[in-house]
Parts: structure tokens; sequence; C-alpha cells
């Protein structure tokens, strides 16, 4: 699998969680949530340095996110990567993809380090966000994906790949819990948005838990509620008046911020990005997307791809998602 480039990407999961992501301090509290005690005690925190690069290919790019650090681990160079997945079901062969991103990974490393004799260690992150609330249900070991039987599975023991991955899936996770995490605020209200907002018209009310923290993000870190305000409005369902009980208890700098926020995304042109988003995924889905569907999408408005991008993730087929 070859390395890609650091990418530029009209997909707005992607695009909030690398932001997020790409500040050391926010994947370190992430990271620690999910790491084994033990293994998070030897890492070096302070040597964490983001690589510029993404080993997602391109037609998977609207399913997934990755980020990759270098480090060190218990005084050895390592390696933690980070892939973040956001759609609708488990994918049942991750932790073959892990595979091939860890030795994608190996590779860059090698060409990098010329005469290199051994491996540095690389941890693998999942990080599940089902759009639907569902819970994670497909292998994290490598060796579960294999086609044998019990007996042939005993005899052969430790020839089989024991890979497995560390998960942290948001769907079983509840937002108490996730504020309860030793996150800062920005990375509270990354997990927590990913989780509730996408498709969601009701966001006024259903951020109301994180009210502190994007107090927080307005006094302190105003780029950070833009951002999150941006992916709100791309991917939630709730229209401004719907945020109002928020608003109330934000105060009216965040009614302004919020109301700039809004007349960007009207003025800047984002139903084509969207319109392309949707077409990504509907390929991801469908296969090839017929011309009367891609005519569709040029010349629809914002609340008809709001909702046709909330009924792809459910939809079984094409009409499902186009139905009147």
């Amino acid at each position: 699998m070859a390395e890609q480039p650091e990418k530029l990407t009209k997909n707005p999961h992607d695009a909030y969680f690398r932001h997020v992501m790409s500040e050391a301090s926010a994947a370190e509290g992430e990271l620690r949530a999910v790491l084994p005690e033990s293994v998070a005690a030897e890492m070096d925190w302070d040597a964490m340095e983001l690589q510029s690069c993404s080993f997602v290919p391109k037609e998977l790019q609207s399913r997934y996110s990755d980020v990759l650090y270098q480090t060190r681990w218990k005084g050895r160079e390592a390696f933690v990567f980070v892939l973040m997945e956001h759609q609708s079901s488990s994918d049942n062969l991750m932790a073959f993809r892990m595979l091939e991103y860890m030795v994608a990974i190996w590779n860059r490393y090698l060409r990098k380090t010329p005469g290199a004799r051994r491996l540095p260690v690389v941890i693998p992150v999942v990080v599940h966000c089902d759009p639907q609330g569902r819970r994670w249900s497909a292998p994290t070991e490598l060796s579960d994906l294999l086609d044998i039987d019990p007996g042939a599975r005993a005899a052969l023991g430790d020839c089989l790949p024991r890979l497995r991955f560390l998960l942290d899936d948001l769907g079983a996770t509840d937002v108490a819990a996730l504020r309860a995490r030793q996150l800062t605020e920005v990375t509270k209200v990354l997990l927590v948005t990913l989780k509730i907002a996408p498709g969601n018209p009701r966001l006024g009310q259903d951020l109301l838990p994180l009210t502190r923290e994007l107090r927080v993000l307005i006094e302190h870190y105003p780029r950070e509620f833009d951002q999150v305000v941006a992916y709100l409005w791309d991917v939630g369902q709730t229209d401004l008046a719907g945020f109002a009980p928020l608003i109330d208890q934000l105060g009216p700098r965040a009614k302004e911020m919020m109301m700039t926020a809004a007349e960007q995304f009207r003025t800047e042109g984002r139903l084509e990005g969207r319109a392309d988003s949707l077409r990504d995924q509907l390929t991801i889905k469908f296969g090839a997307v017929p011309d009367r569907i891609v005519s569709l999408l040029r010349v629809a408005d914002v609340s008809q791809l709001r909702n046709w991008n909330a009924r792809v993730l459910t939809a079984n087929t094409l009409d499902e998602v186009f139905a009147e």
C-alpha cells in the first residue's frame, strides 16, 4: 500500500478529526483513554511528532481518516497510528486493513532509515463512530478473520498472525462517559460531536451537556469553536432557530459566531462540496452513480442534500435514498 501525501478533503468528518488530532495534546488525551495504563506510562508524550502523510487510499477517504505520530516508547522509536471510521457499519476486514497500514508505515520507516535491522513498534488504534449509534461488531484480531476450523487453529498455534488493534467505540460510550475522560475541552467536543452531530435535527438540545466545554472554546479557543460550528452546519440537520436552547446558555458571543458561520456556510459555495461528498458515499455503498442521480445532486439545495446524506447511512438501495 502506497503512502498518500497529506490530503485536502471535502469530507467534513475527516477535516474536523484531522484538525483536532493534529495537535499532540489532543491526541495524547485520546490515546491515554485507549491505551493500557502500563503502555501509556512508558510513552514519551513530549516526543510526539505528527507525520505529514496518510495511508488511506483515495477510494476509502470518505469512510476513514488517519493520523500518524512518531514518538518513543520504552526509550525506543515507536509510531502510533490512529484511524477513525466514520460510516454506518463496522468494517469486517478492519484488522486486515490495519495490518496493511502498519506494513506501509514500516516500509516508510525503512525508506527513511537505510540499513535498519529492526522495526519500530507501531501501535494501531481505531476510533469507531457510527452515526446511528450502533456498536462495533467486527473482529479486532486478524486471526479471527482466517477461515479455518478450531482443530486447525489449535494445530497451527503460533503460526497464525495475532495482530490486534485497540478500539475506541464511541457507539458504546455515552456522552457523560466521554466528558468524564481526562481530555482537553477541544478533544471532548470532537468526540461528542462526532458521535451525535451527523443528521441530528436536535443539536440545540443534545449539545447542552457540552455547555461548559463550549464556553471554554469560545473564551480561549475561538478558532476551535469556529471549527466545531462549521462541522455542525455541515453534518447536522439543525437550523439556527433549533440552536436556540444552546445559544441561550452560551450567550450573545456564541450567537454572533454561529450566525457568521451560517452565513459563511451559505456563501462559500459549500453545496458543491456536499454534493461531491454525498456522491462519494453513494459510489462506495452502491457502485457507479447513474447520470440521473448526478443531475439531481447538481441542482439540489442544502436541505435536500442533508436529507439524502442522512438517508444514505441506513438505505439499502439508491431508490431509498432519493425517495420522496
